[in-house]
């Protein structure tokens, strides 16, 4: 008997960047032992992941921390994903920053989308769904590529011209995923 089974792959982030930590734990938890927890953003996949920390660790936000499968050193274990509005006020706040400073540290892989994006349908494609980028700067990037694949956000700027800041277009469709907003998700998750 054959049967057609379908592995799901699982997604697993290596490192994270705390946005929030709550030494004593949620305000509203309702038990007397509160436990401490971090809020924090996966480097790789973007997650957004609340994470238990080990016996008398703080940590402090932009702090990166290991959460893969070897040895922690911070975190005792990663209690699960979470939801943008999940997030702490603190957490909402670094999460810009935090998401801005991850798309400037791993260029290459968002430019890479720029030489690599494809039409999703006959009317619409992967780059219209960056904020600020419609059919104009769509066919300019798709046509400046042909000639030669971009480096860079400074080589995109300088051949795309009045093209929206791409790293900036990147950040804020980043965060509107993780806020759920999104149909498709290009980058997060």
């Amino acid at each position: 008997m054959d049967q057609d089974l379908t592995l799901k792959r699982i997604v697993k982030e290596e490192t994270a960047i705390v946005l929030d930590f709550l030494p004593h734990g949620y305000a509203y938890e309702q038990s007397a032992v509160k436990t401490p927890i971090a809020q924090a953003i996966g480097k790789e996949h973007l997650s957004l992941l609340e994470l238990i920390p080990k016996k008398d660790v703080h940590l402090q936000p932009h702090q990166e921390v290991y959460i893969g499968e070897g040895k922690r050193e911070e975190i005792h274990h990663i209690k699960g994903r979470i939801s943008a509005d999940k997030l702490t006020s603190t957490a909402k706040n670094e999460l810009y920053p935090a998401v801005e400073k991850l798309v400037e540290n791993n260029e290459q892989k968002y430019i890479d989308f720029f030489n690599k994006a494809q039409p999703l349908s006959m009317r619409m494609h992967q780059l219209e769904l960056l904020p600020g980028l419609g059919k104009k700067h769509m066919w300019e990037v798709l046509e400046a590529r042909k000639v030669k694949l971009f480096e860079s956000f400074e080589d995109l700027k300088a051949r795309v011209k009045l093209l929206p800041d791409p790293k900036q277009a990147v950040v804020k469709r980043i965060i509107s995923e993780l806020e759920g907003k999104e149909k498709y998700r290009i980058f997060a998750g």
